[in-house]
């Protein structure tokens, strides 16, 4: 089995042009960067005031199809005032999937809510609505309106869908069940810039959304992250409490409740600026790449690489593989990819599986206990021109 997993690591590496170590996702830049942030720093505007902040949420909002895109300071950050602002409140209880980067569970915490973890679906990795479903019948209960879970006797607030890898979530069922229980849907859309579901932009279903543009991601600001909403209220609210609720003065610093100091810098706005106008160009090439997996692993007996739902298109920020463990063990896998050059990842540790949220409320989880075995990260870099032929 090394030996075969050797000579994949070897192919991935000549898609790459043969650099002697592939990481999983690189940033990629070219003149226009240089020339954004060039001009914050000869013109001083490098902070959390400056044109590029303002253009960068025009854009973003236009991007994605909301009326309102705040720029903020990463992704966790935009998590948590979106849960805020969607009315999110100490003791609550909050859906979302136990398979998902802890940003999901942390920005829930953050409010001194409590993350509510349930399964995922096989045919997105996300939330999986059939699950949870099942699940509020057998937990839940309403009382004057709300949903209470009848176990701990707390009330139940929101749902929250992480896009994972980019592959958008079936959003409509998830949309009824808000509807029927009166929960807030929260998009953690953290990975999923570029992704559509059913025609339309993830980030723009629920009440409000969160993107991520972390180094990693499929555009970056360095670090950063922005709340999407089409509630004008909303948004000049989430803007104000991300720059410390100061009331507007000449001269004088009033504010008017606990705000927080999570404005994006002028100059990683001015990244953003410059990477959003080349997303059309990611896309075709993260496309490209998913055809020369899908080639790389089609002939590789108990391997599949994992593609978009039916419903919807994603902008395979991360390239995933889902192997069989009766016929390749995943920690051996890893080793040798990584030893070999390609980098290589697993998934994320489960939330129940972590220290600080094991004692927090789930449904079954089998599906994620076992996608624990399977599922594996490959590079997954967008690359132009000659190098994906």
């Amino acid at each position: 089995m090394s030996k075969q997993w050797q000579e994949i690591a070897r192919n991935i590496k000549q898609i790459y042009d043969n650099k002697d170590f592939v990481p999983l996702h690189e940033p990629t830049f070219d003149e226009k960067e240089v020339e954004f942030v060039t001009d914050c720093i000869q013109t001083g505007w490098v902070s959390s005031v400056g044109k590029y902040v303002d253009e960068f949420e025009k854009r973003l909002a236009e991007y994605t199809g909301v009326k309102r895109a705040i720029a903020v300071v990463n992704g966790t950050a935009a998590l948590h005032i979106a849960l805020k602002i969607a009315g999110v409140q100490a003791n609550d209880e909050v859906f979302m999937p136990a398979l998902t980067f802890v940003a999901t569970a942390n920005a829930t915490a953050y409010l001194n809510a409590i993350p509510h973890f349930v399964d995922v679906s096989e045919q997105t990795l996300g939330l999986d609505p059939v699950k949870l479903e099942e699940h509020i019948r057998d937990i839940g209960e309403m009382k004057s309106g709300q949903l209470f879970n009848k176990k701990t006797n707390r009330p139940i607030r929101a749902v929250v869908p992480m896009h994972t890898f980019g592959h958008p979530v079936d959003l409509d069922p998830l949309i009824d069940l808000c509807e029927q229980y009166n929960l807030v849907l929260v998009e953690d859309a953290a990975e999923s810039l570029g992704s559509y579901y059913k025609g339309k932009h993830t980030g723009g279903f629920g009440l409000v959304g969160a993107i991520s543009f972390n180094g990693n991601k499929i555009i970056t600001t360095g670090g950063g992250g922005a709340i999407l909403t089409n509630d004008e209220k909303l948004a000049d609210y989430a803007k104000h409490i991300t720059t410390t609720a100061k009331i507007p003065h000449p001269w004088e610093y009033r504010h008017d409740e606990i705000g927080y100091n999570y404005r994006m810098p002028n100059i990683n706005a001015a990244l953003g600026c410059a990477q959003i106008e080349k997303m059309d160009d990611f896309l075709a090439a993260k496309r490209q790449l998913t055809r020369i997996y899908q080639k790389l692993f089609e002939q590789i007996e108990g391997v599949k690489l994992f593609t978009e739902p039916t419903f919807g298109a994603s902008n395979y920020w991360i390239q995933t593989i889902i192997i069989d463990p009766k016929k390749h063990n995943r920690d051996t896998v890893l080793g040798v990819l990584n030893d070999e050059g390609a980098m290589a990842r697993p998934i994320w540790t489960s939330m129940h599986e972590l220290i600080t949220y094991m004692d927090c409320p789930k449904g079954d989880l089998s599906l994620i206990n076992e996608l624990n075995k399977k599922v594996i990260s490959i590079p997954s870099t967008p690359m132009k021109g000659e190098v994906l032929k």
